[in-house]
C-alpha cells in the first residue's frame, strides 16, 4: 500500500497512481491517478500525453495487470511476427 502502481484495464486504458487499498477480488483505490491517452493514428498504441483522473475506484473485473511503477521496463515481444 501507498506504492506507485500502474494498472492496465480490460478496455485497453493504462493508470499510474499510488494504491491506497484493494480487497480479494482486485478491487483497486488509487490515488493522484494519472491516465495515459491513446495515439489517435493508432489506438492499440499508448501516447506519452497523460490526464489527471485524481482518486479512481477500479472494479476488479476491468483489472487486467497490476504491477510496480518503478523498476520496470517494457521488453520488445519475441513471439510478434517480423
Amino acid at each position: 500500500l501507498n506504492q506507485p502502481v500502474k494498472v492496465k484495464f480490460s478496455g485497453g486504458r493504462e493508470v499510474k497512481g499510488i494504491l491506497k487499498g484493494h480487497d480479494a477480488v482486485a478491487n483497486l483505490v488509487l490515488d493522484e491517478v494519472q491516465e495515459y491517452l491513446r495515439d489517435p493514428e493508432d489506438p492499440y498504441k499508448v501516447s506519452d500525453e497523460t490526464r489527471s483522473l485524481g482518486l479512481l475506484i477500479a472494479r476488479g473485473t476491468s483489472v487486467m495487470l497490476i504491477c510496480p511503477a518503478d523498476g520496470t521496463e517494457e521488453i520488445a515481444n519475441p513471439f510478434a511476427a517480423a
